[in-house]
C-alpha cells in the first residue's frame, strides 16, 4: 500500500525506557547468563531474549522458564536475579543522541510561554516563520518502581524532563495484570496522562498525534495497537535476528499478542513506523517538530518554570 503522509504535526513523544534510552538490555543479558552458566545451561540466544524485551517482569519470567527450566524454584531465580541486578544496572547509561533529543523535546515548552503582551512564542513561529508548538513527553516502561529507581540513580537530572505524573512503570495499578506490551494500555495510559494536565483550553492529543520511541517488537506492536506512530530503534543483534522482517515489526504483525484485536494491527508499509540505527540527529521536520534555539535556555521564564516543575515533583515525592 503506498504510505501515508499527510499526518499532523507531532504533539506528544512516549518513551520506552530499557534499550532506548538506556543500555541496560545488555545488562539484563549479562545477569541472566550468569544464572545460566551456574547451572550449566547455555547462554541467552536472542531469539529468546527478542520475546522477553519490552514484556513486563511476570510474563517475560514465565517465557524465560518455559524456555531455560532452571533447577531452582521461580522465587529463587528471582532473588539471585534481583541481586546481580542490583549490583549492575547503576552503570547503565544513555544510548547514544538521547541526552540531546531529551534536552531538545524539553527546551519546545518554550513555544508555550506568552510575550509581555501575552502572545505565545510559538505564534511568532520558529525558523522560516512556521508556528510552533510544545511537544509533550511521557515515560512508559515495562520496569517495575524499583528498577527504575536503581537504573536512573545517577541519570535523575536527565530523567527530570519526564514530570512525575507522566511517568507509567511496569507496577502502574492502573495497568490490569496481563495488559502490558505488546497490548496498547500503556501507551494509551501515558497519552492519559499527558492529556489530564494539559493547560485548561488546549486540545486534547489524539493517538495519531503521537510518536512512540521502541527498541522491542512488543512494544513496537504496543505503539502500532494504540494508534500512534512509532519509531524503532533496536539493539544490533535483535535487527539481525529479524532481518529481512523489518515491514512486518513497523506494521506490528509479528503476533506477539496473538490474535487479539487484530483490527489495532497496522498495514505493511503503511508510514506509520520507522527504523532508526540510533537516535542521533533525529529527524525533528520530518514529524513536524519545531525546536527552538539553544539559546532560549537562558530565557528567565524557563528558568521559573524549571524551578516550578522541581518544587511540584519534590512536594509530591513528601507526600506520596
Amino acid at each position: 500500500m503506498a504510505p501515508r503522509s499527510d499526518f499532523p504535526p507531532i504533539r506528544a513523544c512516549l518513551f520506552d525506557m530499557d534499550g532506548l534510552l538506556l543500555d541496560t538490555e545488555d545488562l539484563y543479558t549479562l545477569c541472566i547468563n550468569l544464572i545460566l552458566e551456574k547451572y550449566g545451561r547455555t547462554s541467552l540466544p536472542w531469539s529468546i531474549k527478542a520475546k522477553l524485551q519490552g514484556r513486563p517482569g511476570p510474563e517475560a519470567n514465565a517465557l524465560f522458564h518455559d524456555w531455560a527450566k532452571l533447577p531452582v524454584s521461580e522465587s529463587d531465580y528471582l532473588a539471585q536475579l534481583t541481586a546481580l541486578q542490583q549490583q549492575h544496572f547503576p552503570t547503565a547509561k544513555p544510548l547514544p543522541g538521547v541526552e540531546k533529543l531529551l534536552g531538545d523535546l524539553g527546551r519546545t515548552r518554550w513555544w508555550d510561554f506568552k510575550d509581555e503582551n501575552g502572545v505565545r512564542n510559538g505564534e511568532k513561529g520558529g525558523k522560516e516563520g512556521q508556528k510552533a508548538q510544545r511537544v509533550h513527553i511521557a515515560l512508559a516502561t515495562s520496569s517495575n518502581s524499583a528498577n527504575f529507581a536503581v537504573k536512573t540513580s545517577k541519570w535523575t537530572e536527565l530523567f527530570s524532563v519526564f514530570e512525575s505524573h507522566r511517568r507509567v512503570l511496569g507496577d502502574d495499578n492502573r495497568i490490569q495484570p496481563g495488559r502490558g506490551k505488546p497490548l496498547p494500555d500503556i501507551y494509551l495510559l501515558a497519552l492519559k496522562t499527558i492529556n489530564d494536565s494539559l493547560d485548561e483550553g488546549e486540545k486534547p492529543i489524539t493517538p495519531e498525534e503521537c510518536l512512540v520511541f521502541e527498541d522491542s517488537v512488543p512494544g513496537v506492536e504496543s505503539g502500532r495497537r494504540a494508534g500512534m506512530r512509532v519509531v524503532w530503534c533496536p539493539h544490533p543483534m535483535l535487527k539481525k535476528e529479524y532481518e529481512g522482517r523489518e515491514p512486518e515489526i513497523l506494521a506490528g504483525r509479528m503476533g506477539e499478542a496473538g490474535e487479539i484485536d487484530t483490527h489495532q494491527l497496522g498495514e505493511i508499509d503503511d508510514g506509520w513506523a520507522d527504523y532508526f540505527v540510533d537516535l542521533t540527529n533525529f529527524p525533528y521536520e520530518k514529524y513536524g517538530i519545531v525546536i527552538p534555539p539553544a539559546e532560549v535556555e537562558l530565557d528567565a521564564s524557563m528558568k521559573e518554570n524549571t524551578n516550578d516543575e522541581l518544587v511540584t515533583q519534590d512536594a509530591k515525592s513528601v507526600t506520596a
